[in-house]
């Protein structure tokens, strides 16, 4: 694959190890809670007794493929079989074209229109978002939009990763559900949506460009705090937090938004630690049994008061940011409890040209605590009034 190397070196790594860390399910949460049109990935589920090692597993997913390959079949349906019998819950197949879109993810930019969607429960696709500057937010499509049909095919119903994808221009393998890109879904290319307000129904045509994801955004709220919302941790969401710190210099307080924040680059999740914490642990992990430690860097902001907001949509790369903050005794964390994805990924590349993604092992908080399964408990429980309960929070810190 042509480009720069996708998975760069987390923040000193004990022993000097080259190695990166991907956390599943990055960009998107799912069809229950909507996405955008940017690159998505999924995972594929456990049906069968796991092998013993990463490496057996490693090596049987290659094997699927290679056998697959010699006798004129897909080999990335193959691989996935072979994931799904390894029993890695995380493990994840992708062709070669789904990978190229999600180092673009990961690296804070995609091609589209500039919406984000969710599937309601009756079946309609709606507009939950739309990106400032974007192709949707200059023909005047607003959240709250019902999309109809996307270049002629109806939506009603499908699932919100083929909804991105016909906004996207990819090519949806109706057997697999894999997609690639082709020429068609370039930027500066056309779609049509067909969009519903009310009792109007009418279409708008658009060109697709090259957008960026606007992971980081601070706002503020009564009392001088900062409010740092992170979507997702692609590549600079780290230094842009870090920023966002040292540019709120009259700020009485921050709240560090990460709901619905499904994860991303560790490296950017150790530099966003860094923004509120003078050097120490951020977390531990194993890899194939080999203990290694992430540490911030010293410096951040450990005088003025924080929360951390999290929800069930927070995970791994942001779930490790959490326990952090809160093992330290640098954060009061207000919401509900997270996901529960604990566990390091490593991308290996199969004879196609497709990439599998298997579990390697494990991360811990700096007090020995395992995520993978349990998540992190807030300190205190709130829903809708997280954001309200963070300020009465605020207020009693900063007395």
């Amino acid at each position: 694959m042509s480009g720069r190397d996708l998975f760069s070196q987390p923040r000193r790594i004990g022993r000097g190890a080259a190695l990166a860390l991907v956390f599943a399910s990055v960009l998107a949460t799912g069809a229950a809670t909507g996405s955008f049109d940017g690159p998505q990935r999924g995972t594929a589920s456990a049906v069968e007794r796991p092998r013993s090692t990463p490496a057996d597993k490693e090596q049987d997913v290659a094997d699927a493929a290679a056998e697959a390959m010699a006798e004129g079949t897909s080999p990335v349906e193959a691989a996935e079989r072979a994931v799904s019998r390894s029993g890695d819950r995380w493990g994840a197949v992708y062709s070669e074209g789904e990978y190229e879109e999600f180092e673009e993810a990961l690296d804070g930019e995609y091609t589209g229109v500039g919406l984000w969607a969710r599937l309601e429960r009756d079946g309609r696709i709606e507009v939950t978002r739309v990106q400032d500057g974007s192709p949707a937010a200059g023909a005047g499509i607003r959240a709250g939009d019902r999309l109809v049909s996307v270049d002629g095919e109806k939506v009603d119903g499908r699932p919100v990763t083929e909804v991105v994808a016909l906004l996207r221009g990819d090519a949806i393998d109706g057997r697999s559900g894999t997609t690639d890109t082709p020429e068609s879904a370039a930027a500066g290319t056309k779609v049509t949506l067909e969009l519903q307000r009310s009792t109007r129904t009418w279409h708008e045509t658009l060109r697709r460009a090259r957008l960026s994801t606007e992971d980081v955004t601070v706002s503020h709220i009564a009392g001088g705090v900062a409010v740092i919302k992170v979507d997702a941790f692609t590549k600079g969401s780290g230094d842009l937090v870090r920023a966002a710190v040292e540019q709120a210099a009259d700020a009485s307080g921050f709240v560090l938004d990460l709901r619905g924040n499904s994860g991303g680059l560790v490296t950017e999740a150790v530099t966003a630690a860094s923004a509120f914490l003078d050097g120490g642990l951020v977390a531990t992990y194993d890899v194939n049994g080999e203990q290694q430690a992430l540490h911030a860097d010293p410096g951040g902001d450990t005088a003025r008061p924080l929360v951390a907001l999290v929800d069930g949509g927070t995970m791994s790369a942001a779930e490790l940011l959490t326990g952090a903050l809160q093992d330290r005794g640098r954060a009061v964390v207000v919401g509900s409890r997270t996901f529960g994805k604990g566990s390091v990924q490593m991308p290996s590349r199969l004879p196609d040209g497709s990439v599998a993604e298997l579990t390697v092992g494990h991360y811990r908080t700096p007090s020995g605590r395992g995520v993978d399964g349990s998540g992190i408990t807030p300190d205190l429980e709130a829903d809708e009034d997280a954001l309200q309960r963070a300020e009465t929070v605020l207020s009693g810190l900063g007395q």
